[in-house]
């Protein structure tokens, strides 16, 4: 099996919490709920969760949210690199 990295661009969204901290989801990849203390901290764990449904829909067999197979577009909040492997 051949290990290809995949950059793409995906769009978050972001609330406030009235308790603090922030939640962001993503209307590129549906199940994708992130979150953290500060901007930065969600936007990470956004990005992990986004790699953790790719390769959920990998193993399973199910279709990739259609941001990880177009060409990747500048000018949205936050790049994500996801590395899937290719049967």
């Amino acid at each position: 099996m051949e290990v290809v990295s995949v950059e793409t661009f995906i769009a978050l969204e972001f609330d406030k919490l009235a308790e603090g901290g922030y939640v962001a989801t993503s209307p590129d990849v549906p199940g994708l709920v992130a979150q953290g203390r500060t901007i930065e901290e969600t936007v990470e764990i956004a990005r992990d969760v986004a790699r953790k449904i790719a390769e959920s829909c990998l193993e399973h067999g199910d279709p990739l949210p259609e941001v990880f197979t177009r060409p990747a577009k500048g000018g949205i909040i936050s790049s994500l690199s996801v590395p899937v492997t290719l049967p």
